[in-house]
């Protein structure tokens, strides 16, 4: 049995500009990205672990983010049989397939974008 991710459909095939915008619906959420880029930092983060890391983001938006990124194939969640039992989240090889992406985006934002000059300028 071949174990490797299938490919996922697309909502434009046969346009050339296709695979920017399928991939763009992935990740495109404003959380989505920080949750992968955390995942992989860190490898598999419980829920309350995960929220730690990722700074400003409500309980249910994270809950929200990681169901639909488990819909999507690229996290999953698993129960860990623990007292009291608990949920980890970890990247699917699908998600960390997304690495050389997060990692682009990290190194564009470093090279092009500037902190903003106080905490009142910042953007929410």
């Amino acid at each position: 049995m071949d174990d490797s991710p299938r490919p996922l459909e697309v909502w434009c095939a046969g346009e050339e500009w296709c695979p920017i915008t399928s991939t763009a619906t992935l990740i495109g959420k404003k959380w989505h990205t920080v949750i992968l880029h955390r995942l992989l930092e860190h490898g598999p983060l419980g829920f309350n672990a995960l929220k730690e890391e990722v700074d400003g983001i409500s309980s249910k938006v994270l809950s929200d983010s990681l169901g639909d990124m488990e819909e999507t194939g690229l996290v999953d969640r698993d129960i860990v049989s623990e007292k009291p039992v608990r949920v980890s989240y970890s990247l699917t090889e699908l998600g960390a397939s997304l690495e050389p992406v997060i990692v682009a985006m990290a190194e564009w934002g470093d090279e092009h974008l500037a902190e903003p000059k106080n905490a009142d300028d910042s953007v929410a």
